[in-house]
Formats: structure tokens, sequence, C-alpha cells
């Protein structure tokens, strides 16, 4: 009897053995040059996945798995952390430096962003672009919403001033001035926008200078994807402030809600970002955090 169920556990074994080396070798076959980048800038990605690091180790032989291991390939394979293929997918495109991109390098980065978020983002919409697609974000201020808005009444809740509250109302109001015209008048919509803002530096837009009512009229509220290619994180933003200054070295800032989750506040107090016009003449594209699909 013992000599059976030892064979049997051997043979179960060996066939967790082999389908260990299936899975590794069509995971290589198909992202080869993602998992070399990953094993190459592991170290400074804090997206570290364990199920993608043992697939890139070699296959030894593994003490008996529990049964519920003996998954499927499919489901093997959705295990691993999208973030590191989508960031790998990025960064065969980007520049080695913080710099504006080519035409080419910005319909790349715009595919991406289609195939990973099902989103159409693009660097020039109707004939208007920013002076560039790929800079440094910085920290801004809370905006205020309507007159009556101050840090009293900003937030919703306790937790939300603690966390976002430290960094206060800026001084003067945004680009196009209030997001609504009264308390009485405020809704859910204005308060996702100034949640969800960002300053970009419009002045600086070829073609500004031309027209300047046609560009700030295209550039109030306007949907952006805003993309963290060192994380992965992406969100959905509108502008809502022109700046900064040049001075600054930073070409956008975020509000402290985008900040936070795109985990750009560091030290430095700027950080690359990625962002991109949304194409969403229906409007059907939620402002907030987007997930790789």
């Amino acid at each position: 009897m013992a000599s059976k169920k030892g064979q049997y556990y051997k043979s179960l074994k060996d066939k967790w053995v082999d389908r260990h080396r299936e899975i590794q070798k069509k995971l290589w076959d198909k992202h080869s040059e993602s998992l070399h980048w990953l094993a190459s800038n592991s170290k400074q990605l804090a997206v570290g996945s364990a199920a993608a690091l043992a697939l890139m180790k070699p296959v030894s032989t593994p003490a008996i798995p529990p049964s519920n291991l003996l998954a499927s390939t499919e489901q093997y394979k959705k295990e691993i952390d999208k973030n590191i293929f989508f960031m790998s997918d990025l960064q065969k495109v980007l520049p080695p430096t913080v710099a504006p991109l080519t035409p080419d390098q910005e319909e790349k980065v715009s595919e991406v962003f289609s195939r990973y978020f099902g989103i159409k983002a693009v660097a020039e919409l109707q004939g208007i672009r920013l002076n560039r697609s790929y800079g440094l974000i910085g920290q801004e201020q809370h905006l205020q919403r309507y007159p009556e808005d101050n840090m009293s009444v900003h937030f919703d809740t306790e937790e939300e001033a603690l966390k976002y509250g430290p960094e206060g109302m800026a001084p003067g109001l945004g680009g196009w001035g209030y997001f609504a015209n009264s308390k009485s008048e405020f809704t859910d919509v204005e308060k996702e926008r100034e949640k969800w803002y960002i300053a970009v530096q419009t002045f600086f837009a070829p073609g500004y200078e031309s027209d300047i009512r046609k560009y700030v009229d295209f550039f109030g509220m306007r949907k952006m994807l805003v993309v963290n290619p060192e994380n992965g994180k992406a969100v959905v933003v509108v502008i809502g402030d022109a700046g900064p200054a040049e001075w600054t070295g930073k070409h956008l800032g975020g509000s402290p809600e985008v900040m936070q989750y795109l985990e750009r506040v560091d030290p430095l107090g700027k950080g690359p970002v990625l962002y991109f016009f949304v194409d969403d003449p229906e409007n059907k594209i939620p402002l907030g955090p987007v997930k790789i699909k």
C-alpha cells in the first residue's frame, strides 16, 4: 500500500513539474522581452510579482503541491501582475530621459493605452496639442469650488481631511474660475472635477497666441489620462488650472488626490508622467483611477 501511495505522489509531482515547465516556456515565448525587462528593473520598481519572478527561475524539483495549486495554464497566467507587462511596453517606447515625445512615440504610447485600458487617449485632439505629453508633475493645492468653499467644508469625511487637507487651498481661483457659481449649484460633477484636476501649461501650446479664446475654451475641463510609467498607475482627470510657471522646472501639476494616487509625492516634489487627451465625445469615461483590463 505504501509503495502504491509513493508511486502516486511521485506521478503527481512529475505532472506538476511538467506543467510548470510548460507554463514557463509559454510565458517566455510570449513575454520574453517583458520578463527580461523586469529582471533588469526589479530593484527600481516596487511592483514585484512573486509569480512572475518564480517563472524566471529554473525549475527545480518542488515539494508535492496541494491539489488546489494544480490550476490551469490560463489561471496561472492571470496571477501575473499585468502592470509588469504594461510598464515594460511603455519603457520600450519612452526615451531614456524625460523629454518631449516624437509623433511616432506618441502614437505608440496611445496604442499601449488603448490595449491595456480600452481608452482612446491621444497627444493631439481636434488639431490642438500641448507643448509636450511626457513631463514632470508637481504638487498643487486644492481649488475653491464655489464662493463659500473653504478647507473646513471641503471634505466629506474626517479621513479625507486628514489625508488630503495638509496641502491647503490655493489663494487664487483656478484658471477657469469657480467650478460652480454657488453652493446651491454645486453637484458631484464639480466635486469630482476639483478632486481629480491637473494644471497644464496651456500658454505654451502651439498656436495658443493665434486664437487664445479657442484654446481656453478647448482646454477648460478637458479630460486627460495621466499615467505614472514607473508604477503603472493611471487616472482620468480634467484640466482645472493653467501652470505651473516655467521657472519651477515642472511641466504640469496635480491635485493632492491625483498626486497621492499616482504615488508622485516624494522628496523631490516632482516626477515623470505621461498625459494624453481622452477622446470621449459622449462623456462616458468617469474621472478617477483607471485599472488595467
